[in-house]
């Protein structure tokens, strides 16, 4: 034991040094060299037993020892050292007990499995059994061994091990199926029909943890099946602000596929953008038919698609920025393409790996868009410390955005990288000048006198460059620059670089008859050189001879004939066989042909002046941001962008429909069943008339079918903004079609609400009933179908709840006891998406069911959940309007912490308007247009309001549950002001109460990631119940939960907006204070506990 602990110390002394792990290998031989001689204790003696101490460790009865065993291996794994020899000792603990142990043996079988196929073999039962294992992360480690053992005899048991983990609840389990999805198709393809079959299943999770992995099994397995995105196209575009960063990336490039797939290109000149067409979306057939004629209008699902990946620009991952680039750069109407320049030119900080891959991108975008990057020239600017592949690249992008207006600047830059001791930038920046040169008119000569001066350069890379580019201009207008040609043919002998030597000689040859004294004499230096010549030398001489034989035969005959019999005999077969054929062509003889006649017509042919391109030109015809643009070539697995279709696909595929489960009548309805109109299909074919009826009431299924956590984001924003006449019930529907775990918070507090909603228009029934049936629908579960049905029930009878609890306690036992027990795990409370329910032909409801529903209606829980009023209003106001910004008006606000009348997902606020200037102000009002998107409930229009004179109105927002300020336009009849309302996150609540039982029950549920806590020191005479109590409710509007514990605190509430619980308890322990909030939702959670903290730390007795 005393050798083993030494090995321990020993390994974690030297933890952070490389070879830490080898020293305590090679200590924990110690003891045995000793004892076997002194002579055994040597590096070589290390060879055959290393390891062994962790073998001993490993077949040690005391889990302790093995679990350090499991660590020393996995840190060795992780240095990239090779532990595939503890294969044998390893396997051995893969049934143990231990939970961190069971991991620790699942790492390390997903490294090595594939190598120790046989062994892994052995314990295929053991991975069968974790299948079942109450752990998820046992499961989902199981399953990842199980398809890491790639061996062609257990593709059946993976298969099953998929299809089975692809309904586990919790969606860590889900998405490793996902990922093994992938292992086994590269292993047997055949399987593709059985794996796209668990891939259309997984597409319809609702929960974002698995939403990425799908995505990505799907682009692997089946990206030529468009047709499975349709219906989930809507979900996986709302979803995609929540998702993890690598799922964004994958989404976003399957999503760029599918647009250019399935909307017409917005790049008609005739092109009409209107952010908020939304009728469109409802248009029925015939208006679809007459509208063809007219102009292009966007897709509302393609400006969906564009609104929401917006805010991911902001995406600390530069892979999510450089996805969504390429979205808006393939995608979006070329006037909105601009607003990703900022993300990119962000993303330069980066290290040079980053900015390799954005620059190439860059480079592409400025050949087709120089406005885009214009502005932003000077962040492309090359610094000393950039690699040379970064100076080329950002060299191409300044040569792209070069113009008649900033030609002057970017000269000036080029001069000095010329002047770079990096040889081959300065060369590429040489180039660039010719670029330049050739491409605005204006500055030609500038440029070539330029090139001229650098001909006299010390450095030879410098000068051949300069003679390639100058070559490539002087075709231009050679006539002009005869000039320069004699000055290169005087520096000829200086210079050494063969491609420079040759280019001069082409000049010469091409424009002989421009310089008729010095090109003879060239040739006559050449003739003497020609056998020491390099090949491109050699090959410009022959060409030079033949020409002056042609023009001016007398002084160089001899010569050509001379370098002609040198060619006949040279060493490369290019130069013999050009040599024979420049003979045959230019000196006459009997054998020569007809072709002799015109060869001073083919020698001397005018020839067109080169274009100097950029090397990106012709990159465009990859996507943006894949290897495929990076390397110029088709990568394996690279994906075409298919063009934009010539007329619209139909877009009602993409409509997610809903069966209707109970009738307009209430109640009465329920006992009856409605056929299915299609075996085939999951939803009804009654889109349209439903949707018509919903816009007459203000309320569209697009908002019905986002969830709690999609609402963040800008895109929900936007559309809840254009529906101003939006009436509560629709937020009813909102707040009952979240997330299946959000559904189980709200089944206990949707009692109360029924009461407020009974309250409204006889709407209300019939928007919850929609509800109720998107939920059922859309979850696919028996579950939620019991809680939609259940909330049907209860809203449209309520006066027989007591009856019904009555005859279903029996029924209602088993599906709770079964929800309890799966929800241990940490993952599992942000997702619940239980097994399918088979719905029959016949009818959609039938009457076991039917009991089902309503036993699960009415629960202890549900019944003790109730609103109540706050507990403490503060009267402080916060300015929104200073009076010498609005002109004499000013506006005070306050939050009332009541609930909103307007809505039950709004935030009620009181509004102080006041006048203190010396005329009256008329049409007070609010803009009907809201910059941030916030759905607000605006205040009747104040037709006058005296001078002096004060007016206090109330008004709703709909802030989503989130601190994000609405900002809107107060306006009077002849100005508009800017303001916002930045709520305090203890405003988006509502207080509940409910008993201390209840409350620990529901705490119970809301643990892991779902839980923040802190400790904080508290002064002994400032902890008493009546201070703690005062200054928690003070902070946020939560209800106090009575406690029979004197030290311990309760607080409780629920979100405006999604209806979300929010559980706060404060124990006191003596001098310090735990602090402990839980809910759903974490941000906020983790925004309460700062909260807190400062309003508990600064209590005053």
């Amino acid at each position: 034991m005393l050798g083993m602990s030494a090995n321990s110390v020993s390994y974690n002394d030297q933890g952070s040094v490389e070879s830490g792990v080898d020293a305590a290998q090679e200590n924990s031989n110690i003891p045995g060299s000793i004892s076997g001689g002194g002579a055994a204790f040597s590096l070589f003696s290390s060879d055959y037993k290393k390891n062994e101490d962790l073998k001993e460790m490993l077949e040690s009865n005391k889990e302790s020892l093995k679990l350090e065993a499991m660590k020393r291996i996995v840190g060795l794994i992780s240095k990239g050292k090779n532990a595939s020899e503890l294969f044998p000792a390893v396997v051995k603990n893969v049934a143990s007990k231990n939970i961190e142990l069971k991991k620790l043996v699942y790492v390390y079988l997903v490294r090595y499995a594939e190598e120790q196929q046989d062994l892994a073999l052995l314990s295929i039962s053991t991975f069968q059994r974790a299948l079942k294992d109450p752990n998820q992360l046992i499961r989902a480690s199981a399953l990842r061994v199980l398809s890491s053992i790639r061996v062609p005899i257990i593709v059946p048991i993976m298969m099953l091990a998929i299809k089975e983990a692809s309904t586990d609840l919790s969606p860590y389990v889900r998405k490793t199926a996902a990922h093994a999805i992938q292992k086994l198709y590269s292993l047997d393809p055949d399987q593709k029909e059985h794996l796209i079959e668990v891939i259309e299943k997984l597409l319809k999770d609702k929960s974002t943890l698995v939403a990425g992995s799908v995505v990505m099994a799907f682009e692997e397995v089946c990206p030529e099946r468009i047709d499975l995105i349709h219906k989930n196209y809507r979900k996986l575009c709302n979803m995609l602000v929540d998702v993890e960063e690598w799922g964004q990336v994958v989404i976003i490039h399957m999503l760029t596929r599918y647009a250019r797939t399935q909307f017409v290109s917005p790049w008609r000149e005739d092109a009409v953008f209107d952010e908020n067409s939304a009728t469109t979306f409802y248009d029925s057939e015939e208006e679809r038919r007459v509208d063809e004629s007219k102009p292009y209008v966007m897709d509302p699902d393609h400006r969906l698609l564009l609104r929401n990946t917006k805010p991911l620009l902001q995406s600390r991952n530069t892979a999510v920025v450089m996805a969504v680039s390429q979205l808006y750069w393939h995608l979006a109407p070329k006037h909105e393409i601009t607003i990703v320049t900022k993300s990119l030119v962000r993303l330069l900080r980066s290290h040079r790996e980053v900015q390799y891959v954005v620059l190439q991108n860059i480079a592409t975008m400025s050949i087709q868009r120089k406005g885009m990057f214009e502005p932003f020239m000077k962040s492309f600017y090359v610094r000393s410390t950039d690699a040379t592949h970064i100076k080329t690249l950002k060299l191409e992008i300044l040569t792209n955005l070069a113009n008649e207006a900033n030609i002057s600047t970017i000269l000036r830059e080029f001069q000095t990288y010329v002047k770079s001791q990096d040889k081959a930038f300065a060369a590429a920046t040489i180039q660039a000048i010719g670029r330049c040169a050739t491409n605005i008119s204006e500055v030609t000569d500038t440029c070539l006198n330029g090139l001229v001066l650098l001909l006299s350069n010390r450095d030879e890379t410098v000068v051949a460059e300069s003679v390639v580019v100058i070559k490539k201009l002087l075709q231009t207008q050679p006539s002009q620059h005869s000039d320069i040609i004699k000055h290169m043919a005087k520096l000829f002998d200086n210079i050494t670089v063969p491609m420079a030597r040759a280019s001069i000689l082409w000049l010469m040859g091409e424009y002989c008859e421009h310089v008729p004294k010095i090109a003879p004499d060239v040739l006559r230096k050449m003739a003497k050189t020609f056998t020491s010549e390099e090949d491109i030398v050699k090959l410009q001489i022959v060409n030079l001879a033949a020409k002056l034989y042609l023009t001016n035969s007398k002084q160089t005959k001899l010569l050509t004939q001379y370098i002609l019999n040198l060619g006949k005999y040279d060493q490369n077969y290019d130069i013999r066989d050009r040599t024979r054929f420049i003979r045959q062509l230019i000196v006459p003889n009997e054998k020569s042909g007809a072709l002799s006649k015109y060869a001073r017509r083919i020698l001397m042919a005018p020839k067109p002046a080169p274009v100097l391109q950029s090397a990106f030109k012709d990159r465009d015809r990859f996507q943006l941001g894949t290897l495929s643009h990076t390397l110029n070539s088709h990568a394996t697995g690279y994906l075409e962008l298919s063009d934009w279709p010539a007329v619209a696909p139909d877009q009602s595929v993409r409509n997610v429909e809903v069966v209707e489960l109970v009738k307009e009548t209430g109640s009465a309805a329920l006992g009856k069943s409605k056929p299915a109109k299609s075996d085939k299909k999951f939803y009804s074919d009654s889109e349209e008339e439903e949707e018509e009826e919903e816009e007459e009431e203000g309320s569209s299924s697009e908002d019905s079918s986002s969830s709690s956590e999609e609402s963040e984001s800008e895109s929900e924003s936007e559309e809840n903004s254009d529906d101003s006449n939006k009436s509560s019930s629709s937020q009813s529907e909102k707040s009952s079609s979240e997330s299946d775990s959000d559904k189980k918070t709200q089944k206990k507090q949707h009692k109360p609400a029924s009461k407020d909603r009974k309250q409204k228009n006889g709407n209300a029934v019939k928007n919850e009933t929609r509800s109720g049936s998107e939920s059922g629908s859309e979850s696919s579960s028996s579950e939620s179908s019991s809680e939609s049905g259940s909330e049907l029930d209860s809203n449209s009878d309520s006066g027989t709840d007591q009856k019904k609890n009555t005859k279903s306690k029996p029924v209602q036992s088993k599906p709770v006891t079964k929800v309890e027990k799966k929800e241990v795990s940490l993952l599992d409370l942000d997702d619940f998406s239980p097994a399918p329910v088979t719905t029959t032909k016949s009818s959609i409801l039938s009457p076991s069911l039917l009991s089902d529903l309503q036993g699960l209606s009415v629960s202890p829980t549900t019944s003790a959940l109730q609103a109540s009023s706050p507990v403490f209003v503060p009267e402080t106001s916060h300015e929104l309007l200073h009076r010498m910004t609005g002109k004499g008006l000013s506006a005070q606000y306050r939050f009332t912490r009541q609930p909103c009348i307007y809505g039950n997902s709004m935030v009620s606020l009181q509004l102080t308007l006041s006048n203190s200037s010396d005329q009256a102000l008329e049409n007070i009002h609010i803009s009907e247009k809201s910059s941030t998107g916030q759905n607000i409930h605006r205040f009747s229009a104040i037709e006058r309001l005296e001078p002096q004179a004060s007016v206090t109105v109330s008004m709703g927002v709909d802030f989503n549950d989130s601190t994000q300020a609405a900002h809107f336009q107060l306006c009077t009849k002849e100005d508009e002001f800017s303001v916002s309302i930045q709520p305090a996150v203890g405003e988006l609540l509502l207080p509940i109460t409910m008993s201390e039982a209840d409350f620990t029950k529901e705490q119970g549920k809301l643990v892991g990631m779902n839980e923040s806590s802190a400790t904080i020191t508290m002064t002994p005479e400032n902890i008493s119940s009546q201070s703690v109590n005062r200054n928690v409710v003070s902070a946020a509007n939560l209800g106090v939960i009575p406690s029979n514990q004197e030290n311990i605190h309760r607080f409780a509430g629920k979100t405006v907006s999604s209806g979300c619980l929010v559980l706060v308890s404060v124990a006191l322990k003596d001098p310090d204070a735990l602090i402990t909030v839980n809910t759903e939702k974490t941000v906020i959670g983790s925004m309460l506990l700062r909260q807190f903290k400062t309003a508990l730390t600064n209590i005053t007795s």
